[in-house]
């Protein structure tokens, strides 16, 4: 019922449409429901990744993060430092998380409201995150031992969690990690 009356609306009111190329407001379905239903694409703070935000609560509840980022030393000058290791850390996992693989969407996310906000930053006020360039240098910095201590820091955690969520009553816990060092990926070919 309800199908039929908004497809009849849809193919009988052109004013249904919301427009190729407009940024101001438009009315949705009008005359099927009481209220007009508007939605509009026109705000200068918006994010497409509000539910990473879900993601920093369970972080902080996990505090994964953090132990990874304890892993990590840095050798960087201090007075050329803009971002701290933690920020991108936190940067690069969070936009991995939401699926930008690589740091190629970093200048299109450097001032996302939700991920500044995911790097402690004020969401509007706040600085700009770090470039694609920056975080390239970043991944690159980082050496055999503290990607070891890294993924002993991943275990901990997880192991933690499943111990704490099964109250010691696991005898076997099972980490199935898929690996990162595909020389394809790292040579470019894919």
């Amino acid at each position: 019922m309800v199908k039929s009356c908004c497809l009849r609306s849809l193919y009988t009111n052109p004013e249904a449409f919301v427009p190729e190329h407009t940024t101001t407001q438009c009315v949705l379905f009008p005359g099927i429901f009481e209220r007009p239903v508007v939605a509009k694409f026109d705000q200068a703070q918006g994010s497409s990744d509000g539910g990473a935000v879900l993601l920093k609560a369970a972080d902080r509840e996990l505090g994964l993060i953090a132990a990874l980022g304890a892993c990590l030393k840095d050798d960087r000058q201090e007075g050329k430092v803009r971002h701290e290791l933690d920020e991108l850390l936190t940067q690069r996992i969070m936009a991995i998380a939401c699926g930008y693989e690589d740091a190629n969407d970093a200048a299109r996310l450097a001032c996302d409201p939700v991920h500044k906000l995911l790097v402690g930053r004020d969401p509007v006020e706040g600085e700009d995150l770090a470039s694609q360039s920056t975080l390239s240098r970043f991944e690159n910095s980082v050496d055999r031992k503290e990607l070891f201590r890294m993924a002993e820091a991943l275990a901990d955690t997880v192991i933690e969690r499943h111990r704490k969520r099964l109250r010691g009553r696991a005898r076997l816990i099972t980490l199935d990690l898929d690996p990162t060092d595909d020389p394809y990926v790292q040579c470019g070919v894919m």
